[in-house]
């Protein structure tokens, strides 16, 4: 959904395919949410954003799949295999070479599949707790969570969402069953670690945190250049809290969850039979 509950639910998130194809629509919650937010879709599964391939990104070299071993890892009994693998590896190195364009210095991937293997570990705890939890997605919860991926990616519906994923070549049950695995996930994790929605004060506060990181950008550019076109100026205006109060909101619950995914699958990992191949 960086490292927040996106990296742990990385093969399940379907709003993170969607923001590696870098819908228009999506704009405006990305300047809301800052970076934090774009991180959050960083994670997704391949096959909805493997095909996605930029020049710049070419040029920082291909992902190295060689030796990967036909089952990439064992969480209690159940396998992880290298199709599974290689699907998150190649979304994951696609978005880490593009975040490293400016400095010309290709991923480091040995250090990236082991975190990949982590990430599809940690996912695979977390799905196992929430089935013995008994947490299950209703048909409502799964457009539901469709529609609320569409909101903030800037398209009308969830349909929107399936035709979208669709394009990219994943089939309409495989985008369900990616958004029924998020919902699950999301409320075994919201309940686990009793997590509840942001406050008034809260979030007036990170609005003004907002507005206080886009000042300093602005001063940033204006000291860099002082040019102001399209990449500075009105483009780093910050919108009216009203405008803005949803995407903050899930925003902050969202980096809480990221923390609690990744303290309860570290707890989980304790008492799980785990073995990684990498």
């Amino acid at each position: 959904m960086t490292t927040a509950i996106r990296r742990t639910l990385a093969t399940v998130t379907v709003a993170a395919a969607l923001a590696l194809t870098a819908c228009s629509g999506g704009q405006g919650a990305d300047e809301a949410g800052s970076g934090k937010q774009a991180d959050s879709q960083q994670q997704s599964s391949a096959s909805d954003a493997g095909g996605l391939q930029d020049q710049k990104s070419q040029e920082q070299g291909q992902p190295d799949l060689s030796g990967i071993p036909k089952t990439v890892a064992e969480v209690n009994g159940k396998k992880i295999s290298k199709d599974e693998f290689t699907q998150s590896y190649k979304a994951q190195y696609q978005q880490a070479a593009m975040s490293q364009q400016s400095g010309g210095q290709a991923p480091d991937q040995d250090d990236l599949k082991k975190q990949v293997a982590d990430q599809l570990v940690d996912t695979e705890l977390l799905t196992q707790a929430a089935d013995k939890a008994g947490v299950k997605a209703s048909d409502k919860d799964i457009d539901s969570t469709l529609d609320q991926i569409a909101k903030q990616n800037g398209m009308s519906s969830g349909d929107d969402v399936v035709k979208a994923m669709e394009k990219q070549g994943s089939s309409e049950k495989k985008v369900r069953e990616d958004a029924a695995s998020q919902f699950e996930l999301t409320k075994y994790i919201d309940k686990k670690a009793d997590i509840s929605d942001p406050s008034e004060k809260e979030l007036k506060k990170q609005y003004e945190q907002l507005k206080e990181q886009s000042k300093a950008s602005q001063q940033q550019q204006q000291q860099g250049g002082g040019q102001s076109g399209a990449s500075g100026g009105s483009s780093q205006q910050v919108p009216k809290y009203e405008d803005v109060k949803g995407q903050l909101a899930q925003q902050a619950k969202t980096q809480e969850e990221g923390k609690a995914a990744q303290s309860i699958a570290k707890d989980l990992r304790k008492d799980a039979d785990v073995k990684v191949n990498l």
